[in-house]
């Protein structure tokens, strides 16, 4: 099979119901890769969804639901695809009435990210309830936009206190030569961070949370980004600070990502 689906709550969605989706930013979502119908860290995930789901809505769907709703979209298709879990309530924006949510999951090509090395200008921006995955993020592809037409890759976000944070799509993390440092501020926590950290932990490599200011990178052995396609793309560049390539360091975040087991929902 090589068809990709968008399945709401279980079942081919029809054009009259993806329409609205069109024009609503009140929805928070999932993103991962499949691999033989099967994914990394599908625990995080479900948990994403619920909390999220909560967050928004005051409820969530149970998790077993969750996951049949999963298979039912990964069965129409590829063994190997990217998949979106799209949670969203049909009262639509701008109103408070509160109906059970509803679920479209909608699957695409397998992807990879980019090889780079990346070069990421520095922006002050700060997310809207930066803990939820939610669409409607304008700011993510404008400040990218913007990153690239001053001939960066894409942009890195710094809050307004100067901390780092994270970039438009991607978490950061960095390498001091001995420890991973993640950047403490507010920010998505992902679900790849989540899960090289635990196989991090487990493969006892020190690890720990800093705030980094753009005066801090000089001291900094390497970096990368990281997101549902990678556990990490090198970074060269921060706004005006050349960072030192890495490769031990991207390898390591590989090797850890891949030790984490792969289930099917």
């Amino acid at each position: 099979m090589s068809s990709f689906v968008a399945h709401r709550d279980g079942r081919p969605a029809t054009a009259a119901e993806l329409a609205p989706l069109a024009f609503a930013g009140y929805a928070h979502f999932t993103a991962m890769q499949v691999r033989g119908g099967r994914v990394r860290g599908l625990d995080l995930h479900l948990e994403r969804l619920r909390s999220a789901s909560i967050e928004l809505f005051g409820r969530a769907l149970p998790d077993d639901q969750v996951r049949a709703r999963l298979r039912s979209a990964l069965l129409a298709g590829p063994a190997d695809v990217s998949l979106t879990a799209t949670v969203y309530s049909p009262a639509g924006e701008f109103t408070a009435t509160d109906l059970e949510p509803s679920l479209l999951v909608r699957t695409g090509p397998p992807a990879s990210g980019p090889p780079g090395p990346l070069s990421l200008a520095a922006v002050e921006h700060e997310r809207v309830l930066p803990a939820v995955k939610h669409v409607g993020e304008v700011a993510k592809t404008y400040f990218l936009r913007q990153a690239v037409a001053r001939g960066f890759d894409d942009a890195a976000f710094v809050d307004r206190r100067g901390r780092l944070s994270e970039g438009s799509i991607w978490n950061l993390a960095f390498w001091d030569g001995a420890a991973v440092v993640w950047p403490e501020a507010e920010m998505l926590g992902g679900t790849t961070m989540a899960i090289v950290r635990r196989q991090l932990d487990r493969l006892d490599v020190p690890q720990r949370v800093q705030e980094i200011r753009l005066t801090d990178l000089p001291e900094l052995a390497g970096a990368v980004v990281m997101n549902s396609w990678t556990p990490g793309v090198p970074v060269q560049q921060i706004a005006s600070t050349t960072l030192p390539e890495a490769p031990f360091f991207v390898r390591m975040l590989h090797e850890a990502y891949e030790g984490e087991p792969l289930s099917a929902p």
